[in-house]
């Protein structure tokens, strides 16, 4: 199994992690054998220091550091919130316009790698702003309560980074991201699993805009969609859409 690797210089590599994958090792998952963080070791013949989180079932832009130096100038880039993410979600409903959501999020144990955490910590700030960029309607019952069922294409910005914010502010919105199976909709999510053969969290990290941490250049990164959400687009006549938003290559 290999990488897509979508930049690369003498400190930097970001690769289009694939849906599913792990960034790392962990104890967690001890039966996982392929990592982002490994697979791109191998692409580039180097080792990688990561300097952000994706979770697991999203796709998209992944940032390693080629040494240790600029690992933490990037962390703290990330941490001071200097660094842009853009992101695009396939939500249920109609979500229309634009808005800012300011929503503390509460501490999201694990039950084995967060037994000792403290359950009442204060909720953390998180702040996401969100953009409707297209709907469709469909003429499918999925819910007994309507005759057709809507989804929107969403670009969403985190401006902080919460354990799992954009799939748990989407949930607050009532327009959880299809595919989410710990705070969606699972009648929306069996319903693209039977129909369009969509098995994976529909949220995709599409853009990272930064500054270079050694040339101080403004350096702006693009993961291309996969398969599954080329698929959905043109099935739900998007395309030109994208073509036009600011997210267009």
């Amino acid at each position: 199994m290999s990488i897509e690797l979508v930049y690369e210089d003498d400190w930097l590599v970001a690769v289009n992690k694939a849906p599913g994958l792990l960034v790392h090792r962990s104890w967690l998952d001890r039966h996982e054998t392929r990592f982002a963080m490994q697979l791109t070791r191998d692409a580039v013949g180097c080792h990688v220091f990561p300097v952000h989180r994706l979770d697991r079932p999203t796709s998209g832009l992944l940032l390693f550091a080629k040494n240790a130096g600029v690992a933490r100038t990037l962390t703290e880039d990330f941490g001071e919130r200097r660094v842009n993410k853009t992101y695009l979600a396939l939500v249920r409903g109609y979500l229309e316009g634009e808005g800012r959501l300011d929503y503390a999020l509460s501490r999201e144990l694990d039950d084995i790698a967060d037994k000792f955490a403290d359950a009442d910590k204060p909720a953390q700030d998180a702040i996401t702003r969100w953009q409707g960029l297209d709907r469709v309607e469909l003429p499918v019952a999925v819910s007994k309560k309507h005759a057709t069922s809507r989804y929107s294409l969403v670009q969403l910005s985190p401006e902080t980074g919460r354990k799992h914010q954009l799939r748990r502010h989407m949930a607050h919105l009532r327009h959880p991201i299809v595919g989410d199976t710990s705070h969606g909709d699972g009648r929306h999510n069996r319903f693209f699993r039977d129909h369009y053969q969509c098995n994976r969290l529909m949220l995709h990290a599409a853009r990272l805009s930064l500054t270079h941490p050694v040339t101080a250049e403004p350096l702006r990164l693009d993961a291309p969609l996969d398969e599954t959400w080329r698929s959905l687009i043109c099935e739900f006549g998007w395309e030109s859409t994208l073509a036009t938003s600011e997210l267009a290559g």
